[in-house]
């Protein structure tokens, strides 16, 4: 079965790296190769960069919209929006 739509929440957040890379690497290949859409919610900006594109939320609204970005310039913008909500980052 192939849906339009497939969503994951967290996909990664309990496996090791190598495991993480894979499921990664799956996710990508369905995008590529099969043309399906993947919604991902995450907080890795690692997991993130394999994104064609990364939307950063804050109290329900898009902050950021980021087409194509590394996990560096992810991790810079989760860390700048720790700092306007008062925490360190």
């Amino acid at each position: 079965m192939r849906p339009e739509v497939i969503f994951c929440d967290e996909p990664t957040g309990a496996l090791d790296t190598q495991t993480a890379a894979e499921v990664l690497t799956l996710l990508r290949s369905v995008v590529d190769e099969h043309r399906q859409t993947v919604v991902m919610v995450t907080h890795d900006p690692v997991a993130a960069s394999y994104a064609d594109r990364v939307l950063v939320l804050a109290d329900g609204r898009v902050v950021t919209d980021m087409p194509q970005p590394g996990a560096d310039r992810i991790a810079e913008q989760l860390a700048a929006l720790g700092r306007r909500a008062g925490r360190v980052g």
